[in-house]
């Protein structure tokens, strides 16, 4: 009889696709991008924002731990233990920081975001998952944009989802899209505007009939003007008889302010995004120094990235996911290291804390 047994990795065990909307995960064709994220993402300073976040937590490893009260010292420890095989590529099917940014992105803009479990271990614990975009997944009990808590009911392209195996992240704000509903707006119109004064190669004006001329009909008017305008589209000469004259518009993007406005739009962008305005690009009042450029990279993984990461974790580190008593969380040593942050963290315990 043997003393000492081996143990070996439990087998993973595909869910099955049955009675419900698990049978279209993975046909992409379904697939799609919500309208108002596609607008969103047309905003430079979004799509940056949007770029620079999901990519800082979609390129930190995962560790797993355990908390040990430390008698002596009065406070628990984390004891670190080795992590599952799907911390390092979640989905089987695609590289880890790809359904880590689609997830976070997800947070972002909608406050939530969804993975489905497609195996698990022989223990009953998830062994692999896929991301399902929101903008396919529906919560008949929840109807948004506050999400309440876990649904109840999670529907995919409209068919109901065994929710046993569908895992949501709740972000701790409404989610871009919402909260910054109108600035959107705003920012999407200032677009469009500066777009018109880009595609008129002169001066706006108008065509105007002389007194004394005879006049013309509406359908006249039209045809002259718009001859008028496609002539100066390939030509910057343009002729007219004595009886029709060409006026300016006085007005011109300086004088609508046009570009102060874009400015402010976009340093409003940065601000419903969490990131610092240096990093963005957008106008700020204060002149950039290597200090500033430092306190901007912390703030963007404090104030832009953190939130998302910790929203991750946490859902991760829940009894459906692993056995009770464990806990998930970024490893950001790197990061801050690139950041040029670690020593400066180390120096400063308080500032250790907040950086995780």
């Amino acid at each position: 009889m043997a003393l000492f047994k081996r143990t070996t990795a439990k087998p993973a065990v595909a869910v099955k696709a049955a009675s419900g909307g698990a049978g279209q995960i993975g046909s992409f064709l379904g697939y799609s991008v919500g309208t108002a994220e596609e607008r969103a993402l047309s905003i430079p300073t979004i799509a940056r924002s949007r770029s620079m976040i999901c990519s800082l937590v979609a390129g930190l490893d995962l560790k797993q731990y355990q908390l040990v009260w430390n008698s002596i010292d009065e406070e628990y420890e984390k004891v670190y233990l080795q992590g599952e095989g799907w911390f390092t590529r979640p989905d089987p099917k695609v590289p880890r920081q790809f359904i880590m940014a689609q997830t976070v992105s997800d947070l972002l803009m909608y406050g939530r975001a969804f993975w489905y479990t497609s195996a698990r271990y022989s223990t009953g614990f998830p062994a692999a998952f896929t991301w399902l975009p929101h903008s396919n997944v529906e919560t008949p009990n929840q109807q948004g944009p506050q999400w309440w808590g876990m649904p109840d009911e999670v529907e995919f392209n409209g068919v109901m989802l065994d929710t046993a195996n569908v895992v949501c992240f709740l972000a701790p704000d409404q989610g871009l899209l919402y909260t910054g509903n109108r600035a959107i707006d705003i920012s999407l119109r200032l677009d469009a505007a500066a777009r018109r004064f880009a595609l008129t190669e002169i001066a706006a004006g108008y065509l105007q009939q002389k007194d004394g001329s005879e006049p013309m009909t509406a359908e006249e008017l039209g045809e002259l003007a718009q001859g008028w305008a496609s002539v100066r589209r390939e030509s910057a000469i343009g002729a007219l008889n004595s009886a029709v004259e060409f006026k300016e518009f006085q007005s011109d993007p300086s004088k609508l302010q046009l570009v102060e406005a874009r400015n402010h739009a976009a340093l409003e962008m940065s601000r419903i995004a969490g990131v610092p305005a240096y990093l963005v690009s957008a106008p700020t009042s204060n002149g950039m120094t290597y200090q500033n450029a430092q306190e901007s990279r912390r703030d963007l993984w404090l104030w832009g990235a953190l939130p998302y990461a910790t929203a991750i974790a946490e859902r991760l580190s829940m009894d459906d996911i692993l056995p009770r008593g464990r806990h998930i969380e970024f490893d950001i040593d790197e990061a801050l290291a690139q950041a040029g942050m670690m020593e400066e963290s180390e120096a400063d315990p308080v500032m250790e804390d907040q950086l995780g």
